[in-house]
Protein backbone atom coordinates (compact mmCIF):
# COMPACT_ATOMS: atom_id res chain seq x y z
CA UNK A 1 0.00 0.00 0.00
CA UNK A 2 1.65 3.37 -0.80
CA UNK A 3 1.38 6.37 1.64
CA UNK A 4 1.63 9.82 -0.30
CA UNK A 5 3.95 11.56 1.77
CA UNK A 6 3.79 15.37 2.77
CA UNK A 7 0.07 15.05 1.31
CA UNK A 8 -1.77 17.49 3.61
CA UNK A 9 1.40 20.25 3.34
CA UNK A 10 1.59 19.72 -0.71
CA UNK A 11 -2.21 20.16 -1.36
CA UNK A 12 -2.67 22.75 1.43
CA UNK A 13 0.74 24.49 -0.91
CA UNK A 14 -1.22 23.99 -4.03
CA UNK A 15 -3.89 27.20 -2.60
CA UNK A 16 -6.09 25.33 -4.97
CA UNK A 17 -8.65 26.83 -7.12
CA UNK A 18 -12.75 25.21 -7.58
CA UNK A 19 -12.42 25.64 -11.47
CA UNK A 20 -8.52 25.56 -11.67
CA UNK A 21 -6.31 23.58 -14.23
CA UNK A 22 -3.52 21.36 -12.28
CA UNK A 23 -0.77 19.02 -13.26
CA UNK A 24 0.05 16.40 -11.11
CA UNK A 25 4.03 15.55 -12.65
CA UNK A 26 4.67 11.99 -11.19
CA UNK A 27 0.64 10.15 -10.62
CA UNK A 28 2.05 6.95 -9.31
CA UNK A 29 -0.99 5.65 -7.41
CA UNK A 30 -2.93 8.72 -7.25
CA UNK A 31 -2.85 9.66 -3.74
CA UNK A 32 -1.97 13.31 -4.32
CA UNK A 33 -4.10 13.01 -7.52
CA UNK A 34 -7.69 11.92 -5.69
CA UNK A 35 -7.00 14.96 -3.37
CA UNK A 36 -6.72 17.39 -5.97
CA UNK A 37 -9.36 16.35 -8.33
CA UNK A 38 -11.61 16.10 -4.94
CA UNK A 39 -10.89 19.70 -5.08
CA UNK A 40 -11.43 21.39 -8.37
CA UNK A 41 -14.68 20.03 -9.42
CA UNK A 42 -15.32 22.76 -11.87
CA UNK A 43 -11.28 23.01 -13.02
CA UNK A 44 -9.69 19.94 -14.91
CA UNK A 45 -6.21 17.86 -13.48
CA UNK A 46 -3.38 16.73 -15.99
CA UNK A 47 -1.56 13.47 -14.59
CA UNK A 48 1.71 12.38 -16.00
CA UNK A 49 3.61 8.94 -15.56
CA UNK A 50 5.57 6.44 -17.49
CA UNK A 51 4.38 3.25 -15.07
CA UNK A 52 1.96 1.33 -17.24
CA UNK A 53 0.72 -0.47 -13.89
CA UNK A 54 0.43 2.56 -11.70
CA UNK A 55 -1.84 4.15 -14.47
CA UNK A 56 -4.21 1.50 -14.63
CA UNK A 57 -4.54 1.47 -11.01
CA UNK A 58 -4.73 5.43 -10.77
CA UNK A 59 -7.25 5.41 -13.68
CA UNK A 60 -9.48 2.99 -11.36
CA UNK A 61 -9.04 5.14 -8.73
CA UNK A 62 -9.53 8.48 -9.86
CA UNK A 63 -13.09 7.61 -11.76
CA UNK A 64 -14.87 6.97 -8.72
CA UNK A 65 -13.71 10.50 -7.79
CA UNK A 66 -14.67 12.70 -11.01
CA UNK A 67 -14.10 12.32 -14.80
CA UNK A 68 -12.46 15.63 -15.07
CA UNK A 69 -9.03 14.21 -15.61
CA UNK A 70 -6.25 13.21 -18.24
CA UNK A 71 -3.71 11.00 -18.14
CA UNK A 72 -0.59 11.26 -19.88
CA UNK A 73 1.73 8.34 -20.36
CA UNK A 74 5.23 10.37 -20.75
CA UNK A 75 7.76 11.56 -18.61
CA UNK A 76 7.86 14.66 -16.88
CA UNK A 77 10.82 15.85 -19.33
CA UNK A 78 7.97 16.47 -21.86
CA UNK A 79 5.21 18.18 -19.68
CA UNK A 80 5.18 21.59 -21.80
CA UNK A 81 4.69 19.84 -25.44
CA UNK A 82 1.98 16.88 -24.32
CA UNK A 83 0.13 19.74 -21.95
CA UNK A 84 0.67 21.75 -25.69
CA UNK A 85 -0.91 18.64 -27.80
CA UNK A 86 -3.97 19.13 -25.92
CA UNK A 87 -3.74 22.95 -25.66
CA UNK A 88 -2.88 23.62 -22.77
CA UNK A 89 -0.08 26.47 -22.61
CA UNK A 90 -0.96 28.02 -18.69
CA UNK A 91 -1.98 26.14 -15.68
CA UNK A 92 -2.49 27.04 -12.11
CA UNK A 93 -0.82 24.81 -10.24
CA UNK A 94 2.14 21.77 -10.56
CA UNK A 95 2.82 18.98 -8.37
CA UNK A 96 6.02 16.97 -7.97
CA UNK A 97 6.70 13.86 -5.69
CA UNK A 98 10.16 12.70 -6.92
CA UNK A 99 10.00 9.51 -4.32
CA UNK A 100 9.63 5.64 -5.60
CA UNK A 101 6.47 4.86 -4.55
CA UNK A 102 6.23 2.27 -2.37
CA UNK A 103 4.38 -0.03 -4.65
CA UNK A 104 7.45 -0.23 -6.66
CA UNK A 105 9.49 -0.82 -4.34
CA UNK A 106 7.44 -3.40 -2.94
CA UNK A 107 7.27 -5.58 -6.02
CA UNK A 108 9.69 -7.51 -5.96
CA UNK A 109 9.85 -8.08 -9.99
CA UNK A 110 10.77 -4.05 -10.62
CA UNK A 111 14.03 -4.53 -8.90
CA UNK A 112 14.08 -1.30 -6.92
CA UNK A 113 14.51 -3.16 -3.20
CA UNK A 114 17.34 -4.40 -1.49
CA UNK A 115 15.87 -6.14 0.65
CA UNK A 116 13.84 -8.70 -1.87
CA UNK A 117 15.36 -11.04 -4.80
CA UNK A 118 14.29 -9.72 -7.99
CA UNK A 119 16.04 -9.33 -11.32
CA UNK A 120 18.32 -6.06 -11.58
CA UNK A 121 15.75 -3.81 -13.33
CA UNK A 122 14.89 -0.24 -11.63
CA UNK A 123 13.38 1.28 -14.81
CA UNK A 124 9.95 3.48 -14.43
CA UNK A 125 9.30 3.10 -17.74
CA UNK A 126 9.06 -0.87 -18.40
CA UNK A 127 9.71 0.21 -22.33
CA UNK A 128 12.84 1.80 -21.54
CA UNK A 129 15.95 0.43 -23.03
CA UNK A 130 18.47 0.46 -20.39
CA UNK A 131 17.82 -1.20 -16.92
CA UNK A 132 19.88 -1.76 -13.73
CA UNK A 133 21.36 -5.01 -14.92
CA UNK A 134 22.74 -2.81 -17.80
CA UNK A 135 24.19 -0.03 -15.73
CA UNK A 136 25.92 -2.69 -13.39
CA UNK A 137 27.07 -5.04 -16.06
CA UNK A 138 28.61 -2.53 -18.86
CA UNK A 139 29.42 0.32 -17.31
CA UNK A 140 33.17 0.83 -17.20
CA UNK A 141 34.85 0.69 -13.50
CA UNK A 142 35.43 4.40 -13.47
CA UNK A 143 32.17 5.00 -14.56
CA UNK A 144 30.12 3.30 -12.10
CA UNK A 145 32.48 5.15 -9.85
CA UNK A 146 31.13 8.30 -10.71
CA UNK A 147 28.09 7.50 -11.02
CA UNK A 148 27.96 5.82 -7.23
CA UNK A 149 29.75 8.68 -6.01
CA UNK A 150 27.62 11.76 -7.84
CA UNK A 151 24.08 10.41 -7.83
CA UNK A 152 24.56 8.16 -4.16
CA UNK A 153 26.49 10.32 -2.51
CA UNK A 154 28.64 7.04 -1.74
CA UNK A 155 31.72 7.18 0.41
CA UNK A 156 33.24 3.68 -0.87
CA UNK A 157 31.99 4.34 -4.64
CA UNK A 158 35.97 3.00 -5.76
CA UNK A 159 35.73 -0.25 -3.43
CA UNK A 160 32.31 -0.74 -4.62
CA UNK A 161 32.43 -0.37 -8.39
CA UNK A 162 36.13 -2.19 -8.09
CA UNK A 163 34.40 -5.22 -6.74
CA UNK A 164 31.78 -5.45 -9.55
CA UNK A 165 34.28 -5.39 -12.12
CA UNK A 166 35.59 -8.32 -10.94
CA UNK A 167 32.80 -10.10 -9.99
CA UNK A 168 31.70 -9.84 -13.37
CA UNK A 169 34.47 -10.88 -15.26
CA UNK A 170 33.54 -14.33 -13.95
CA UNK A 171 29.49 -13.79 -14.28
CA UNK A 172 27.22 -11.57 -14.86
CA UNK A 173 25.43 -9.88 -12.14
CA UNK A 174 21.39 -10.54 -12.57
CA UNK A 175 19.73 -10.00 -9.12
CA UNK A 176 19.63 -7.31 -6.67
CA UNK A 177 20.64 -10.00 -3.33
CA UNK A 178 23.63 -10.65 -6.06
CA UNK A 179 24.72 -7.12 -6.20
CA UNK A 180 23.68 -6.30 -2.46
CA UNK A 181 26.29 -9.12 -1.38
CA UNK A 182 29.03 -7.75 -3.32
CA UNK A 183 28.85 -4.07 -1.59
CA UNK A 184 27.99 -5.56 1.79
CA UNK A 185 31.70 -7.38 1.47
CA UNK A 186 33.02 -3.32 -0.02
CA UNK A 187 32.40 -1.45 2.81
CA UNK A 188 33.53 -1.65 6.27
CA UNK A 189 31.42 -3.26 9.30
CA UNK A 190 31.31 0.29 10.73
CA UNK A 191 29.22 1.53 7.60
CA UNK A 192 26.35 -0.90 8.09
CA UNK A 193 25.94 0.35 11.89
CA UNK A 194 23.49 3.24 10.47
CA UNK A 195 21.78 2.15 7.08
CA UNK A 196 21.43 -0.50 4.68
CA UNK A 197 24.76 -0.78 2.82
CA UNK A 198 23.14 -0.85 -0.60
CA UNK A 199 20.58 1.72 -0.02
CA UNK A 200 22.84 4.54 -1.47
CA UNK A 201 24.35 2.22 -4.56
CA UNK A 202 20.88 1.64 -5.57
CA UNK A 203 19.76 4.94 -5.26
CA UNK A 204 22.64 6.13 -7.39
CA UNK A 205 21.77 3.25 -10.16
CA UNK A 206 17.58 4.17 -9.96
CA UNK A 207 19.02 7.74 -10.57
CA UNK A 208 21.04 6.52 -13.85
CA UNK A 209 18.58 4.51 -15.15
CA UNK A 210 15.84 7.01 -15.45
CA UNK A 211 17.84 10.14 -15.87
CA UNK A 212 16.29 11.78 -13.18
CA UNK A 213 18.50 14.39 -12.25
CA UNK A 214 18.97 15.56 -15.83
CA UNK A 215 15.42 15.83 -16.39
CA UNK A 216 14.41 17.90 -12.96
CA UNK A 217 15.85 21.13 -13.70
CA UNK A 218 14.59 21.21 -17.61
CA UNK A 219 10.78 20.51 -16.37
CA UNK A 220 11.19 22.83 -13.37
CA UNK A 221 11.92 25.42 -15.67
CA UNK A 222 9.27 24.69 -18.26
CA UNK A 223 6.32 24.43 -15.25
CA UNK A 224 7.71 27.95 -14.04
CA UNK A 225 7.11 29.27 -17.48
CA UNK A 226 3.79 27.88 -17.29
CA UNK A 227 2.36 29.21 -14.35
CA UNK A 228 -0.58 31.47 -14.15
CA UNK A 229 -0.35 34.55 -11.67
CA UNK A 230 -1.09 33.50 -8.16
CA UNK A 231 -0.22 29.69 -9.52
CA UNK A 232 2.31 27.66 -7.35
CA UNK A 233 4.25 24.57 -7.69
CA UNK A 234 5.11 22.12 -4.60
CA UNK A 235 7.92 19.92 -4.86
CA UNK A 236 8.67 16.91 -2.73
CA UNK A 237 12.38 15.57 -2.89
CA UNK A 238 14.04 12.57 -1.32
CA UNK A 239 17.69 13.47 -1.41
CA UNK A 240 19.87 16.47 -0.87
CA UNK A 241 21.03 16.40 -5.03
CA UNK A 242 17.43 16.62 -5.96
CA UNK A 243 16.63 18.95 -3.08
CA UNK A 244 19.99 21.21 -3.89
CA UNK A 245 18.28 21.43 -7.62
CA UNK A 246 15.06 22.82 -6.63
CA UNK A 247 16.35 25.51 -4.41
CA UNK A 248 18.99 26.64 -6.76
CA UNK A 249 16.27 27.13 -9.13
CA UNK A 250 13.85 28.51 -7.14
CA UNK A 251 16.18 31.02 -5.64
CA UNK A 252 17.57 32.10 -9.19
CA UNK A 253 13.93 33.15 -10.10
CA UNK A 254 13.12 34.84 -6.82
CA UNK A 255 15.69 36.94 -6.11
CA UNK A 256 15.95 40.32 -6.95
CA UNK A 257 18.72 41.44 -9.45
CA UNK A 258 22.12 41.82 -7.93
CA UNK A 259 22.51 44.95 -9.69
CA UNK A 260 19.80 46.85 -8.23
CA UNK A 261 19.50 44.94 -5.27
CA UNK A 262 20.44 47.92 -2.58
CA UNK A 263 18.42 50.81 -4.46
CA UNK A 264 15.84 52.49 -2.27
CA UNK A 265 13.27 52.05 -4.91
CA UNK A 266 13.67 48.98 -7.40
CA UNK A 267 12.11 49.64 -10.74
CA UNK A 268 9.41 46.87 -11.67
CA UNK A 269 11.29 45.28 -14.73
CA UNK A 270 14.03 44.34 -12.15
CA UNK A 271 12.03 42.27 -9.29
CA UNK A 272 11.53 39.12 -9.79
CA UNK A 273 8.37 37.28 -10.95
CA UNK A 274 8.01 34.66 -8.59
CA UNK A 275 8.08 34.33 -4.36
CA UNK A 276 9.31 31.49 -1.98
CA UNK A 277 6.24 30.34 -0.31
CA UNK A 278 8.32 28.64 2.48
CA UNK A 279 11.57 29.86 3.10
CA UNK A 280 12.64 26.81 5.02
CA UNK A 281 11.96 23.62 3.50
CA UNK A 282 8.63 21.49 5.09
CA UNK A 283 9.77 18.34 6.36
CA UNK A 284 7.24 15.45 7.82
CA UNK A 285 5.28 15.77 11.53
CA UNK A 286 6.68 13.43 14.19
CA UNK A 287 3.35 12.45 13.72
CA UNK A 288 3.96 11.18 9.38
CA UNK A 289 7.29 9.91 10.66
CA UNK A 290 5.89 7.10 12.98
CA UNK A 291 2.88 6.25 10.67
CA UNK A 292 5.45 5.77 7.53
CA UNK A 293 9.00 5.62 7.91
CA UNK A 294 9.74 6.08 4.62
CA UNK A 295 8.90 9.46 4.45
CA UNK A 296 12.08 10.48 6.69
CA UNK A 297 13.77 12.02 4.23
CA UNK A 298 10.95 14.22 2.55
CA UNK A 299 11.43 17.69 1.84
CA UNK A 300 8.66 20.15 0.49
CA UNK A 301 9.54 23.57 -1.31
CA UNK A 302 6.20 25.78 -2.73
CA UNK A 303 7.12 28.63 -5.19
CA UNK A 304 4.42 31.20 -6.56
CA UNK A 305 3.96 33.66 -9.50
CA UNK A 306 3.32 36.90 -8.27
CA UNK A 307 3.44 38.58 -11.22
Amino acid sequence: MHISVLLNESIEGLNLKENGIYVDCTLGYAGHSSEILKKIKKGHLFAIDQDKDAIDASRKRLQQIGDNFTIIKSNFKNLKEELAKRNVNFVDGFLFDLGVSSVQLDEKERGFSYHNDSKLDMRMDQDAEISAYDVVNTYEESKLREIFFKYGEEKYSSSIARNIVKYRKNKKIETTLELVDIISKSVPMKAKKDHHPARKVFQAIRIEVNNELDILEDSIKDALGMLNIGGRICIITFHSLEDRIVKNVFKEYTEIDPKVKGLPIIPEEYLPNYKLINKNVIIPSDEELAKNNRSRSAKLRIIERIR
